[in-house]
């Protein structure tokens, strides 16, 4: 059977095998948390849950944009020689923002073509996570300095060698001459491209020219000019001509700390006003309270919904929650997909043939709360279609359907127990420690 955790499952010695490979792995967490008891951080995280409430009630979100166009990018090769061609044609700025910037081959083939774009006298900037970035070595650094890129960090608001307290940069946005974006969920490293070792992790960009582009351009220069450290960006009238086509764009922004909850109200509003179908695409899915509760509501209703989640991991901690909420979905006749192929890490969902939404947002409480993202909101019926069968096309060749008996006859008391251990924990103790203590390890 397809699988890795099931192929474990098929006997009594390897469920054992199994619950005791997860208490094992379980070890290093409890002695993080051995002196603080589950009721305070319950209580801690049931009041964050309140306050992030009341802050939704005052959101101004951007219009809809209609001259543009969209593209559906495949992450891997497709996404990377696209970026190249889009930066080796820049004529005036590129900006580029991503989460993690790895110094492996990909790294180095992206950098080397920032460096050519800056020999030709672009304006090239260069905006970093201070948090998954922060390793990258400083030769590479300086050569990127030294070749006219203007390169800088998202910092936090405090931090130190094994400390680090403030929001994260999650969105990956590339931007040339104002007019062409990329916005997805892919990262700049070898893990996302494909390579002689490997295909790439399963992820997506929406290529977008026009009008949402200039807007993505401003809000771009807005992040760079945030930090009183970088030398200001001057923000030009554009010249670029309007195009004649007609897409309907709109930019979600999730920032809580400054009050920008767009993308998690889009994803509210998306299973809200949903008639017949959804599917939706998300690696590392634990929604909260309200969503979850959304998400059901839309199914009792009669929505179809389809849900294509990780199968391999790179987050088992994360998988394990994941699985917790799968026996609220059976319970609303939800269809639960895991893909096989290879790490699943895009960020994509569909509404009724006619919506999209892509970008950085993972379905869960630390894009919530925790990260600065940037999603698309497209309206669209004919774009949207294609990512629909795109998004089937996955579900009929690489996915496993994950049907209540399969989970039933596969996961035994123990481990569904540790199922719910896992979801508390990943709401409590992951949630608070990857938005305050540096880790060795990073996830996007």
């Amino acid at each position: 059977m397809p699988g890795g955790d099931y192929k474990l499952m098929q006997s009594k010695s390897g469920c054992r095998a199994y619950t005791m490979t997860m208490l094992t792995n379980s070890y290093d967490l409890y002695q993080v948390v051995n002196t603080i008891t589950l009721t305070s951080i319950i209580t801690l995280l049931t009041m964050t849950e309140y306050f992030c409430e009341m802050a939704r009630d005052d959101v101004h979100t951007p219009t809809y944009t209609r001259h543009n166009k969209v593209q559906l990018i495949h992450g891997g090769s497709e996404y990377f020689t696209l970026l190249e061609n889009l930066i080796d044609a820049a004529k005036s700025t590129i900006h580029l923002h991503t989460y993690l910037y790895d110094a492996d081959e990909t790294g180095i083939r992206i950098a080397d073509a920032l460096k050519r774009a800056a020999n030709r006298n672009v304006k090239v900037y260069l905006l970093l996570d201070g948090y998954a970035s922060g390793n990258l070595p400083v030769e590479f650094i300086n050569s990127m300095k030294l070749a006219g890129v203007h390169l800088s960090f998202f910092e936090p608001f405090v931090r130190s060698q094994n400390f680090y307290m403030g929001r994260r940069l999650h969105y990956k946005v590339f931007i040339s001459d104002a007019h062409t974006a990329l916005v997805g969920g892919i990262n700049i490293s070898n893990k996302y491209n494909d390579t002689p070792a490997g295909k790439g992790w399963l992820d997506w960009a929406i290529c977008t020219e026009g009008e949402a582009a200039e807007q993505l351009q401003h809000y771009c220069i807005k992040m760079w000019n945030g930090s009183l450290r970088r030398a200001k960006i001057e923000e030009l009238p554009l010249q670029a001509p309007k195009l004649k086509d007609i897409c309907i764009v709109k930019i979600r922004r999730n920032d809580w700390v400054k009050r920008q909850t767009e993308i998690y109200q889009s994803y509210m509003e998306l299973f809200h006003t949903a008639r017949h179908s959804i599917i939706l695409m998300s690696s590392y899915f634990w929604p909260g309270r309200r969503l979850l509760n959304e998400i059901i509501r839309a199914s009792d209703r009669g929505v179809k919904i389809k849900l294509i989640l990780a199968g391999p991991s790179d987050v088992k901690l994360a998988k394990w929650a994941e699985r917790y909420v799968y026996r609220r979905l059976f319970r609303s006749g939800i269809d639960i997909y895991e893909y096989q192929d290879n790490i699943l890490h895009g960020k994509i969902a569909v509404r009724d043939g006619q919506q999209v939404l892509a970008g950085s947002y993972n379905v869960n409480n630390i894009s919530a709360y925790a990260s600065v993202e940037v999603n698309l909101d497209i309206k669209n019926a004919p774009f949207a279609r294609e990512v629909n069968a795109s998004l089937d096309s996955i579900i009929e060749k690489n996915c496993l359907k994950i049907t209540r008996e399969l989970y039933t006859n596969h996961y035994n008391f123990f481990q569904r127990l540790w199922h719910r251990l896992s979801f508390d924990i990943m709401h409590i103790v992951f949630f608070l420690f990857t938005f305050y203590f540096k880790q060795t390890d990073v996830r996007g």
